[in-house]
């Protein structure tokens, strides 16, 4: 429970009205009853606030509270940074009880820091060091020999292979997978792959054969303030680490393959899949279900739409889409033209019929 006054301190900005009235929590406008915060944050939103109960909402900078008969009211000059503060400041948790549980196995090895908690039928390895205030959900697997800085957030079903450095506050949602073996084979002789790739079509003489395993001998590395979705996957390298960079977040579903190197505060969206050892720079962001080919570089504050397909080198700067993946404004000339195909194949018609006559 807090007051207007507290949330308004907390996020650094103005409050009018009954500043000791109390909410318990957020809704939408039309949800909203006494005891919530509704999130008003838009006039188009504002709308909707006479068909909840709302005695106080978040609203944007010049709002008539008053008219919109509220009690109190937020004031918000950027609504998605101040929705951050608030969610923080509200977000109950997950429940999980403090403590070491009964049910886990912990090598004997293992060092664990002051306050951390360990949830039910967890398992950590020998000589894993887990850093204070960190939370292990139930049933988490931490591999020997791994390295968690403090303050981490592990939901539940979390693995993390062996030999993982991981630093401050990491946060893992469920089923994410951090150390898994590299997709990484061999044939004993050239393969049609290997001829395709070079012809771009023809797979040459080249006869069927087993794919021979290359084990993986490399680790992961991820640093402070990274965020894992729901079974996102991390392979560990080859014989260099994969590295994921300072305060980058990996939506669910996310591929990072092997070798592969993604730098500080990246953006990651859902589906994405990122070949063998590929080079992103800092402050990258690639839309949900892109494709990354492997040993390719993509520079700084690249950003790339939705689907996109990226099968060579990307400059810094660039914003990108299509496959394969061109300029966005490139591509939505192309996709214009497209749509013009029809209508030109008609007119292309017309004009032999006319030339014939």
């Amino acid at each position: 429970m807090f007051t207007i006054r507290q949330i308004a301190g907390a996020l650094g900005v103005e409050a009018q009205g009954d500043l000791e009235l109390t909410v318990t929590g957020a809704s939408e406008p039309q949800d909203a009853g006494p005891e919530h915060l509704a999130m008003a944050m838009a006039p188009k939103y504002a709308e909707h606030l006479a068909e909840g109960n709302a005695q106080a909402a978040m609203l944007w900078e010049g709002a008539d509270w008053q008219a919109l008969g509220l009690r109190a009211a937020i004031f918000a000059p950027r609504p998605r940074m101040a929705m951050s503060g608030l969610t923080a400041m509200l977000d109950p948790g997950q429940g999980f009880d403090g403590g070491i549980h009964p049910s886990a196995v912990i090598h004997p090895t293992a060092e664990l820091g002051t306050e951390v908690s360990v949830g039910p039928f967890c398992v950590i390895g020998p000589r894993a060091r887990i850093g204070d205030g960190s939370v292990i959900g139930p049933q988490c697997f931490i591999g020997a020999d791994v390295v968690i800085g403090r303050a981490a957030q592990l939901r539940e079903m979390v693995s993390i292979g062996a030999r993982a450095t991981i630093g401050d506050r990491f946060r893992a949602q469920p089923g994410a997978r951090v150390g898994g073996d590299g997709f990484s084979y061999v044939t004993p002789e050239v393969s049609g792959v290997e001829n395709a790739r070079k012809s771009l079509g023809d797979q040459g003489e080249a006869k069927a054969q087993s794919w021979v395993r290359i084990h993986s001998l490399g680790a992961v590395t991820i640093g402070d303030d990274v965020e894992l979705g729901s079974n996102c996957t991390i392979d560990n390298g080859t014989i260099r680490d994969t590295v994921i960079g300072n305060g980058s977040k990996l939506d669910n579903l996310v591929h990072v393959g092997h070798n592969t190197r993604v730098g500080n505060d990246c953006l990651l969206c859902g589906q994405t899949g990122i070949s063998g050892s590929v080079d992103i720079g800092n402050n990258v962001v690639l839309g949900g279900q892109c494709g990354v080919a492997d040993n390719l570089f993509i520079g700084d504050g690249v950003v790339a739409g939705g689907g996109t397909k990226i099968l060579s080198n990307v400059p810094a700067g660039r914003v990108i889409m299509g496959y394969p993946a061109v300029k966005m404004d490139t591509h939505t000339e192309m996709y214009k033209a497209q749509r013009r195909l029809p209508r030109l194949m008609r007119d292309i018609e017309l004009l032999k019929k006319a030339v014939f006559k």
